[in-house]
């Protein structure tokens, strides 16, 4: 999949990516360290959670997050059975998300753009869902201050769609400051009956990868 439909701002936004960035990494880094010293304490190693997650154009990276559950005992374990007390404090708050920056840096993701999921949904896409792969993923998005988890699938991805159709600096600096409310209020950290979203499974009809955790 070829990312297309570039535009001059993108370039503006790179820029301002790499600005950003490296600034929160430096200013961020005391709250880094303690968070990584808690996940170490209560959660065991190892400190960060690795996966490959489709990025611009639908090229595979590593994204890095904080460690927020314990590890599988099995593939049938649920999730709500492997998040602690100490890791829903880290998720509510999104402190899991500062190791991302570091994606941000290297130019994997962006500051704002549509959520990076795993790689196996790519293959249940429409072409239309498909078009969230033209920008690269963000650490936060129009979807994560529409609702966050407790919107349904297919209303993250029209605000998804959205946000590639419409994006431009305005709008990003809007997501980022209700991004900051969003936060401090805590507010869509889980959809009901779910420790995050519901399974990607279900809204397609497979079974495949059902257990598979986003973190």
């Amino acid at each position: 999949m070829q990312a297309f439909n570039r535009r001059p701002y993108d370039a503006v936004k790179r820029a301002m990516d790499i600005a950003l960035a490296g600034i929160g990494l430096v200013v961020l880094s005391p709250v880094m360290v303690m968070t990584g010293g808690v996940v170490v304490a209560f959660l065991g190693r190892p400190m960060f959670f690795v996966q490959e997650r489709p990025g611009l154009g639908g090229n595979a990276f590593k994204l890095t997050k904080f460690r927020t559950m314990a590890p599988p005992v099995d593939d049938d374990q649920e999730d709500s059975e492997r998040v602690s007390i100490v890791g829903n404090m880290i998720r509510a708050s999104s402190l899991d998300e500062l190791p991302a920056l570091w994606n941000v840096l290297k130019g994997d993701m962006s500051l704002v753009g549509p959520r990076p999921l795993l790689t196996w949904y790519m293959d249940h896409y429409t072409p239309e869902q498909a078009r969230r792969h033209e920008v690269r993923p963000g650490i936060t998005g129009l979807a994560q201050v529409k609702g966050r988890n407790t919107l349904s699938w297919e209303e993250k991805f029209r605000y998804d769609l959205e946000y590639v159709e419409n994006r431009s600096l305005r709008l990003d600096l809007d997501i980022i400051c209700r991004t900051l409310a969003v936060v401090l209020t805590r507010r869509g950290i889980a959809h009901e009956g779910s420790v995050s979203m519901p399974p990607f499974a279900e809204y397609t009809g497979s079974n495949e990868h059902a257990h598979r955790s986003t973190q």
